[in-house]
This record gives C-alpha cells, structure tokens and sequence, in this order.
C-alpha cells in the first residue's frame, strides 16, 4: 500500500484546524553533537482538535479518528490524549516512528501490539499526574523527552498523556520555549487544551523552565 505523503497529513490537519488559523513555518535544520533537530516555529498557537472523523477512509475503508486533543505540534511531531483501537488507522496514517508517553503505568497490551506490528518505538517518560497544590513536575524527565522530541531520527512521533492536557501541555510548552514563543502564546496553547483544567503549577513550570541548555 501506498504511504500517505507529508501533504497529505497536512491536508488531515488543516481540514480539521479553524480555517482561520494560518500556519507560517521557519525551517531549521542543526547538528548538534551528531544529532539533528528541525527547528520549526508556527506564528500562530494551534487549536485543539477533538475525536471526530477527518471524513477520510485508509484502503481497508476504515474511517480514519484522530485522538481526542489531537494536533500537529510541528512538521513531525503531534499530540493527542492516550489512543485506543478506535484511533489506531489514523495513527497508521501518520507513519509513527515514535511515541513518547508520559504516564507511568505500563502501555496496554493491545496498545504495545499495535506499535510492534507498525514498528513504532515506544519511549516512556513516567511523569506522576498531579493536582494542585501538590506539585511535582521533574525537570529532568521533561528535559529526557524534549531531546526524544528534537531528534529527527525518531519523526515523525506523537505526544501522548491520558487526556492530552496537563503533561502533554507542560512538555509542548518547553517545546515552544526552545522556539522562542512569546509566554502569551505558550499560555495561549495551553488553555486551548487544558480548558477550564488550565493549572496554574504548569503555567508557571513552563515559565521558569530553563531551554537554553538544549539549545
């Protein structure tokens, strides 16, 4: 079977995005101790996607669903909340290299089975979910998953927590820092996701987190 080309998934991405969104991309490629990143910026903050149909079918006629949240982060990198069956010819179609999972109980095995028969590489990142005014967002674990997202090797890849709001957010946030987003826009994206589950905790995780030793 034919691979879906990158027009393609953009054509799935802007026909799910508000027509009034437009998306400007700045390309960068960097080596960096003998890795690549793609640095990508959109101008614009992406708005959330839900778990409706992208009213397209796969050469089985399944009729393809997104995640719920799901969204094009960047060329190569998306987000979503935790996938199940349903979900799983969309994923097909994005020719996934990579997941990164931020939760730490183990992956489902129905989940684990898709990935081995796609050959997609799971990288897990057990971040505890947490409720203000606990707090408890590491640092260092985020920084471990921003280095997965950045090499190009593991694109394209897909973010993923339970709901796709609080951890996705705070790592999609530090993102956008390395790309020099403005802290309006960051807290922009985030709440387009989070809703009224908006946390101050993250807000201000992502505000103090240091990006330029990934630079």
């Amino acid at each position: 079977m034919k691979k879906p080309t990158l027009e393609y998934h953009l054509t799935i991405c802007k026909n799910l995005l508000c027509d009034s969104h437009t998306m400007k991309l700045d390309q960068e490629l960097k080596q960096e101790g003998g890795e690549l990143y793609r640095s990508i910026k959109f101008v614009e903050p992406l708005p959330t996607l839900s778990s409706i149909s992208t009213g397209k079918v796969d050469a089985n006629g399944d009729v393809l669903y997104p995640p719920v949240n799901f969204s094009m982060v960047d060329y190569g990198i998306y987000r979503s909340s935790f996938p199940d069956s349903a979900n799983f010819s969309f994923l097909k179609s994005l020719d996934l290299r990579s997941i990164v999972y931020l939760c730490p109980e183990a992956y489902p095995e129905h989940n684990l089975e898709f990935l081995k028969s796609n050959r997609i590489q799971l990288f897990q990142f057990g971040i505890e979910g947490t409720k203000e005014p606990f707090i408890n967002i590491p640092e260092d674990t985020i920084r471990e998953a921003l280095k997965v997202v950045l090499d190009v090797r593991n694109h394209p890849l897909l973010i993923h927590c339970k709901r796709g709001k609080h951890r996705t957010g705070c790592l999609v946030g530090c993102l956008r820092k390395m790309q020099q987003w403005s802290l309006l826009s960051i807290f922009d994206e985030y709440q387009k996701f989070a809703a009224a589950k908006a946390r101050v905790s993250d807000q201000r995780f992502m505000e103090l987190f240091d990006a330029s030793s990934l630079k």
